[in-house]
């Protein structure tokens, strides 16, 4: 179906062209009148340029010219923009049946008009019918569009009803994570704090208080971080176009090497070039799941750590070796979820690249990535 220029709806032209038709209707009726009747033809015509403003003001100056000259159209416009304009069906109705009165007993009067015969009858509900028809019509208009605004204040009632429902949701949600990461995790990890500090002071050895000092520092700064999570659970609204926290990259890798607390060789001297935002953070995170990985099944295994750009590409690969075998007694493994390598290797594949993690023959585990510098 093909839509109408425009310029054909534009509010301009809406109300230009019942002024035209008025001022054509006006001028053939009144053609062979006298200058004082084309006058008032012509003052009815133009008066149809306040209809929207001043609605019953232009229907009272179009009743001479309708009652002189018998002009149709620029009352039956202005009888159609009171109806639209007011809600009241009374102003309507008087209007309406002032120009069906002054369309009846027109001028000059007729001798018959007041007989009671047939055709006076029929002209009598013809006046009516000639009223009421352009009535009827602004009326239903102005009660569609009512409805057409009420059905849109009715659609972004509802639609702001159910935003602030699942935003009531989102902060239930969020309040009962920041519950249980505040009553659980962080509970956990302060013990942990609490007995690396108390190792670090009562021991001797200095293996094993270097050792509680990298635990201590380690568990601290999973508590800062803890907090700082909590703090963005717990918050009403989060700007989505501003950043929480600076995000980690690759200048960081350093720092989180030497936090690890293994003996890490690290070759860290990629291409210098600039890597996009999202490539750098999943090399960062890579490294970071590896050395967790590590620590957890294989404390004490060499680690190398090393970054290389091949063309528009950087590689990440973290390679332990077999651990050394316990003197003492053997601690109880450190759970893991699975969920780590999964993570990073649906991250890289996003970026458009690969992740594998595979088993060395000596014993040991290679976590290799290749990231595309596209990738952002």
């Amino acid at each position: 179906m093909r839509r109408l220029p425009a310029w054909t709806t534009s509010p301009r032209t809406m109300l230009l062209v019942p002024v035209a038709l008025a001022a054509l209707d006006a001028a053939l009726v009144a053609r062979n009148s006298s200058p004082w009747q084309l006058a008032l033809s012509a003052l009815a015509a133009a008066a149809l340029l306040l209809r929207r403003r001043f609605p019953v003001t232009v229907l009272l100056l179009t009743l001479p010219g309708a009652f002189i000259t018998e002009i149709w159209l620029a009352p039956l416009t202005a009888v159609y923009s009171v109806a639209t304009a007011y809600t009241s069906v009374r102003i309507t109705a008087v209007c309406a049946s002032a120009f069906a009165l002054v369309e009846f007993f027109h001028w000059p009067l007729g001798e018959d008009i007041f007989v009671l015969s047939r055709d006076n009858a029929l002209y009598a509900i013809q006046s009516i019918m000639l009223a009421a028809g352009p009535a009827a019509l602004g009326m239903l208009a102005r009660t569609r569009r009512e409805l057409a605004e009420r059905l849109a204040e009715l659609t972004e009632g509802r639609q702001r009803e159910s935003r602030l429902l699942a935003e009531r949701v989102l902060a239930g949600e969020r309040a009962r994570l920041a519950r249980e990461m505040h009553d659980v995790v962080s509970h956990q990890v302060s013990l942990i704090s609490i007995q690396a500090g108390a190792l670090q002071v009562s021991t001797g050895d200095p293996t094993a208080k270097e050792t509680a000092r990298t635990i201590r520092e380690l568990s601290v700064r999973t508590l800062e971080e803890l907090r700082q999570m909590v703090g963005v659970l717990r918050a009403a609204s989060v700007r989505r176009d501003e950043p929480l926290a600076p995000q980690p990259r690759l200048a960081d890798l350093p720092r989180l090497i030497e936090g690890s607390g293994l003996a890490v060789t690290a070759e860290l001297a990629p291409e210098d070039r600039p890597w996009p935002e999202a490539v750098e953070r999943a090399a960062y995170r890579t490294v970071q799941e590896a050395l967790t990985n590590i620590t957890k099944h294989a404390p004490g295994a060499p680690v190398r750590v090393s970054l290389a750009s091949r063309g528009a590409r950087l590689l990440v690969e973290v390679r332990n070796g077999p651990p050394p075998h316990p003197s003492g007694p053997v601690p109880a493994p450190l759970p893991g979820g699975g969920h780590g390598l999964v993570g990073l290797r649906e991250r890289a594949q996003l970026l458009g690249g690969t992740l594998s993690a595979t088993a060395t023959p000596d014993g040991g585990f290679t976590v290799r990535a290749e990231l595309p510098a596209a990738g952002e």
